[in-house]
Parts: C-alpha cells; sequence; structure tokens
C-alpha cells in the first residue's frame, strides 16, 4: 500500500503537475484511509469493496469529522483508485458510482430484524470473552450508540434500574437513551459474571475491557463486530454503525416519532435523522415490488 501512495503521489506531482499544497492534501487524506485500512486489517487495495470504504466514511463520522471533510476523503480515495485501474492494479473501479458531493445522502445500510435476532446470537456459551461480547452487540442495538461512544461508556453512565444510560456524545454532550430489559439482562450478566475478573485493579471505569483490564479500543469493537456478523451467517460485512442504524430504523419502522429518534441519537439537527424517512420508504418500494401484481 505504500508502494502505491507513494507512486501515485509522484503521479500527482510530475504528471498531473498538482500544486505542493494540493498533493499534501490528497496525501494526507489517504495516509489517513490506509493507517484505518491497516488497523482493521485490510491493506490490500485489490481486495477492498465498496463496504470497505463505506466502513472507513462511518469511522470517520464516529470520530467526529464534518461531512465536508468527509466527502473531500471520498474525492481522494475516488482519484486514488481512478489511478489504480489506469495502472492496471485494479480491473475496476469500485468507487464509480459513489457520489462525493452528496455523500450524507447515501442512505444508510442496516440489518433486517432476522439478521438483528441471529447477530444477537452469534456468540453462544458462557465463555467470559463470548458474555463480554454478547453485553457489547446487545447494547449497540438497545440503545443506537455510535462505536467511539460504546468505547467511553462509563460505570457511572450505566442506570440499569432505572432503565436507561448516560451517554456522552460529540462534543461532550450528554444524552439519555433508554435500555430494554434484555439487553438489561445481558449487561448485568456481563458486569456481575465477568468484569470483576477482568478489572484486576478494581479502579476501571469503562464498562468494556480487556483481558488486561484496558478500555477496549474502538478498531477492537469494530473486529468483533465484523466476526459476530460472519458467525451469523450474515454474507455483507457488519459493522458497529450498521446496528445504530438499524436502531433507528426499526424505531422509524415501529412508528416512533423522528423528534424522538434524534433525541436517542444525538442529532445536533433533524435533517440528520430525516435520512431514515428515506430508509423507510426504500424499504416500502421494496416490499412494493415483491408483493403487488402491477409492481413489475
Amino acid at each position: 500500500m505504500q508502494r502505491l501512495l507513494d507512486e501515485f503521489r509522484s503521479f500527482l506531482a510530475l504528471e498531473r503537475a498538482l500544486s505542493v499544497h494540493t498533493v499534501q492534501a490528497y496525501s494526507a487524506d489517504l495516509a489517513d484511509f490506509a493507517a484505518y485500512l491497516a488497523r482493521t486489517g485490510r491493506g490490500d487495495p485489490t481486495t477492498l469493496s465498496r463496504d470497505d470504504i463505506l466502513d472507513y466514511l462511518d469511522a470517520c463520522l464516529d470520530a467526529g469529522l464534518e461531512p465536508s471533510s468527509i466527502a473531500r476523503r471520498l474525492v481522494s480515495i475516488k482519484v486514488f483508485f481512478r489511478y489504480l485501474v489506469q495502472e492496471r492494479v485494479l480491473a475496476a473501479d469500485i468507487t464509480d458510482v459513489m457520489d462525493g458531493p452528496r455523500l450524507g445522502r447515501i442512505l444508510p445500510d442496516f440489518l433486517s430484524e432476522r439478521e438483528v435476532d441471529a447477530l444477537l446470537r452469534a456468540f453462544p456459551g458462557r465463555d467470559p470473552l463470548i458474555r463480554r461480547n454478547r453485553a457489547i452487540l446487545e447494547t449497540f442495538y438497545a440503545t443506537g450508540m455510535r462505536v467511539s461512544e460504546l468505547a467511553a461508556l462509563r460505570l457511572d453512565g450505566l442506570h440499569l434500574d432505572e432503565g436507561y444510560v448516560r451517554v456522552t456524545g460529540k462534543g461532550g454532550k450528554e444524552r439519555v437513551v433508554p435500555i430494554g430489559r434484555p439487553a438489561c439482562r445481558v449487561l448485568r450478566g456481563y458486569l456481575e459474571g465477568v468484569r470483576p475478573g477482568l478489572d484486576r485493579t478494581g479502579q476501571a471505569v469503562a464498562v468494556f475491557l480487556s483481558v488486561r483490564g484496558h478500555p477496549l479500543t474502538r478498531e477492537r469493537i469494530w473486529v468483533l463486530v465484523r466476526e459476530a456478523g460472519r458467525q451469523a451467517g450474515i454474507r455483507r460485512p457488519i459493522h458497529p454503525h450498521m446496528l445504530r442504524h438499524s436502531f433507528a430504523s426499526h424505531l422509524l419502522t415501529g412508528g416512533a416519532d423522528l423528534r424522538v429518534i434524534q433525541e436517542m441519537l444525538g442529532h445536533a439537527d433533524i435533517a440528520t435523522t430525516q435520512i431514515y424517512t428515506h430508509v423507510d420508504r426504500h424499504r416500502l418500494a421494496q416490499v412494493h415490488r415483491q408483493f403487488h401484481p402491477r409492481a413489475q
């Protein structure tokens, strides 16, 4: 990957004759993309799919980047992939249908209720880490948290007797999100039967801990969610943001008010939440095409 990036940088400077500032901007965007791929074990650009790039854009969103910055990174990735096709490193450009300026209008990918059920059953057994991972999946789907918020979730943010958790979102803003009984039950089992064995010092404040007693990183959580998808037999790649999207989409389908969903997701602008109305219309269109005798 690094060799390809170096060659691309030379191409921009020598063959395209772009300014030093422009070349540096492309290089910075792609260096971040490459670092993400390395962290998630996907360093070979010849094996990437469109879903891998969308995963990266979701990670940028989780990190708090503005939509304009994410759109710029997508433009850099698209230029890089066009170069790889030109150089015959790739046979086809997987980014050619990804529209950078309308990035915010890409419909969020979400799981069906059946797929969520399979995902939540993906880690059976009583092994301590299995129970931790199951609690993570239940908490994700029950609350719609971002992966960064779940990684930073503290013990003092849990109010399971009252049925809610206090989440610290972007900009340090706190919000209260209800959590259902099934998730509370699994979470309590982890807190009482597993977490004490992970917190060897007795002083950790994070809810979800590693074997060494450290807070789980976002990257580690991404890996375990993806593994759960494989274990559940879901053929497309799964990532934490899909559980957040599923949380919101299923609430909307069930009749929840958009403003309530906005509050639970921690969206500052209702326009961000309104994308889920497009998701629901998309689902209705699919149902219509499948079942209406004059749909085809």
